[in-house]
């Protein structure tokens, strides 16, 4: 006799006459829910059964559709997973993204019951597929299965081989083969070019910025005639970090047509036209809202052309009068110290214009000596929180130190401004510095900052238990 029949026994000749223990009425809902969890409703057409299963046969299969998929690899430690509860919780919610990349370093995944959650969050916010991927394991690309909401999953990289694996999968495969061996990640890709899909050709063009060599120009200058805008654009984009590829040197020939420089002098004449090989080569057509047409071109032709057509280094370009188009050549510079990520230029334009995306250009200690140096020039505002939002993690002890006495000086006169400094200096401080930040200042705010990385600190020891 099963569990129901024996309650609904009782219940029909009364507990008077066969005594139950415990609360009967409490023990049939149990039962109750328990027996319809899994049962499907009368249109619902029957699932698939969970990886490593066969389908239940008899009375509504119910018994296939829930159990748990085989997994080949181990689950994260029970402390880590229960930070990671901890966190979906809302207790340091910024710090999720840093605690799933930091467990998908370790090859392992997540526990089945934060599965649900994850795959709900990762619907809403992209930044957190690429790792989901592998952390949600058998079970979770079951699960996205089974949920159209969730189905991105299946796009994301699980570890599969080129040959065998989805879009996202090759190209992981394709940025660990580039890494170690650039020239055959290369000719894999040539190999089966004319088999991708145009979404596809684009990320993996993107891949080739590692290691990207002159050796690399002959097929992305191929690229540039790709009917996709993004792979011409991809293609371009790495062109321009090639000074001496075909692409650069039109680029170039297009710069000393628009301006002269004599005296002290720069005199640009932006181009009247943007004709198909300027385009063939990056040049967008259609400007912004609010920009003129010819400042548009300009611009990008400046952008693209390598910087050393200019003959100067840029302290001294800086200083030079600019009669016409000033903004639009200075703005351009900028872009072009980005695109072709050259040291030199970063550091002088992030003098004329500190944005962030010039730290790309630069080394992790470098940026931290540069923004460092910024902290401790200028008042806390919007420019200094994107600032220092642009400075790879983890800060060291220079800027860490430059952040931390910030604190404490604008917790004197502005504490109510302090609120994102001290989540951003939490967030990206090195967490082993997290007893420098408890001996810095027993100023509530630095103990704050000093409380969160011990807190990332924890997570990280737990991650590799």
């Amino acid at each position: 006799m099963t569990g129901w029949d024996d309650l609904a026994s009782t219940a029909l000749v009364g507990t008077d006459r066969r005594p139950y223990p415990g609360d009967l009425l409490e023990a049939a809902a149990v039962e109750s829910v328990r027996r319809r969890a899994g049962t499907k409703t009368p249109d619902e057409p029957p699932q698939a059964a969970a990886p490593g299963e066969s389908r239940a046969s008899g009375d509504g299969g119910a018994a296939g559709a829930g159990r748990a998929a085989s997994e080949e690899r181990g689950v994260v430690g029970r402390r880590a997973a229960e930070r990671l509860r901890r966190i979906l919780g809302g207790e340091h919610e910024r710090l999720l993204p840093e605690w799933l990349a930091a467990a998908a370093a370790t090859g392992r995944i997540v526990p089945p019951y934060v599965l649900p959650d994850l795959l709900e969050r990762g619907r809403r916010d992209r930044s957190m597929r690429v790792h989901l991927g592998v952390l949600a394991g058998q079970r979770g690309r079951w699960l996205a299965g089974l949920n159209p909401g969730w189905d991105y999953l299946l796009e994301e990289p699980t570890g599969e081989t080129w040959e065998l694996g989805g879009a996202a999968d090759r190209r992981a495969h394709l940025t660990a083969l580039r890494a170690a061996r650039p020239a055959q990640a290369r000719e894999l890709l040539e190999s089966t070019w004319e088999q991708e899909s145009p979404d596809d050709r684009a990320g993996f063009v993107e891949v080739l910025a590692e290691g990207l060599s002159m050796d690399d120009e002959p097929f992305l200058e191929e690229a540039l005639d790709d009917r996709r805008r993004e792979v011409r654009q991809a293609a371009a984009n790495l062109l321009t970090r090639l000074p001496e590829s075909r692409m650069s040197r039109r680029m170039a020939g297009r710069l000393r047509a628009c301006v002269t420089i004599a005296g002290g002098v720069i005199a640009v004449q932006a181009p009247t036209a943007c004709d198909r090989e300027m385009e063939r080569d990056g040049v967008r057509q259609k400007p912004p809202r609010g920009t003129g047409e010819r400042a548009w071109w300009l611009q990008q032709i400046i952008a693209r052309a390598p910087l050393c057509v200019w003959d100067h280094p840029p302290a001294r370009l800086l200083a030079m009068k600019i009669p016409d188009w000033d903004a639009e050549v200075k703005g351009a510079w900028v872009r072009a110290a980005v695109l072709q990520r050259d040291p030199e230029w970063a550091r002088a334009m992030f003098g004329w214009d500190p944005i962030a995306d010039l730290l790309v250009a630069l080394p992790p200690a470098e940026q931290q000596e540069l923004a460092a140096r910024f902290v401790a020039e200028h008042d806390l505002d919007s420019q200094l929180i994107m600032v220092l939002g642009g400075v790879s993690s983890h800060w060291g002890e220079g800027l860490a130190t430059a952040v931390l006495r910030k604190i404490v000086k604008v917790n004197t006169t502005q504490p109510w401004n302090l609120a994102e400094l001290v989540k951003l200096a939490g967030e990206h401080i090195d967490p082993d510095l997290h007893e420098l930040a408890e001996d810095f200042s027993p100023a509530e705010p630095v103990q704050k900052v000093a409380a969160l990385l011990r807190f990332r600190a924890d997570m990280y020891k737990e991650l590799h238990r």
